[in-house]
């Protein structure tokens, strides 16, 4: 199996966490934009990231592959089979990829990918703005929705908590991190997820390459 992207993107963060938690035998190549291999752009006609290859079955986006990803490896179970509990899991998903995944966009584009990888400044002011009104009511909404367990859903580790935690880390290497004196729970939550093996390696890798 191979896995397109870069994990700095959290789409691809997601679905990499999602297959090492599955104990699931895979490889990442580096691929985004133009740049990637021609499988790359079969799997991903539009050349978003992530994208996905097993054998000659080729598919793009986050929840299209996890989707996969579930069904050949239901062990360990990530995504809850009872129904109100899977439907607050697809939420959670749906949340972290295009709410918050929106307001981390804005930030982390603009202060991490325009100057670094692009040689252009940002537009700062769309980032602060983001930082200063979007993303408080963000932490907002997950400080009210989260148990005490410190799980989203089941009171155990699912899909949910990598689909909200992950955007939440690309939005760290930007300097926006959650205030554990305004949200203290949010921050205890992103800190305890964010310290699986599976999150912490990558975290570590992408300091590293951000830094270099």
């Amino acid at each position: 199996m191979i896995i397109y992207g870069s994990s700095l993107s959290p789409y691809v963060r997601k679905t990499i966490v999602f297959a090492t938690e599955k104990g699931l035998d895979f490889e990442v190549i580096m691929a985004g934009g133009q740049g990637g291999p021609p499988e790359f752009a079969e799997a991903s006609p539009f050349r978003k990231m992530p994208g996905f290859k097993d054998g000659d079955f080729l598919i793009s986006d986050s929840t299209a592959i996890i989707t996969y990803l579930d069904v050949i490896k239901p062990d360990p179970n990530l995504i809850p089979t009872e129904a109100r509990n899977r439907a607050r899991t697809i939420w959670y998903e749906e949340f972290g990829d295009t709410i918050v995944g929106a307001c981390g966009g804005k930030i982390f584009f603009n202060r991490v990918v325009s100057p670094k990888f692009f040689g252009r400044p940002g537009n700062l002011a769309e980032a602060d703005e983001a930082q200063q009104t979007e993303f408080p009511k963000l932490m907002d909404y997950l400080e009210t929705v989260i148990p005490a367990s410190g799980y989203l859903v089941e009171d155990r580790f699912t899909l949910a908590d990598i689909a909200v935690v992950s955007p939440l880390i690309t939005m760290s290497h930007a300097s926006c991190s959650v205030n554990d004196g305004t949200h203290p729970k949010t921050a205890a939550y992103v800190a305890t997820i964010s310290a699986r093996p599976a999150f912490a390696k990558l975290i570590a890798e992408e300091k590293a390459a951000l830094a270099a």
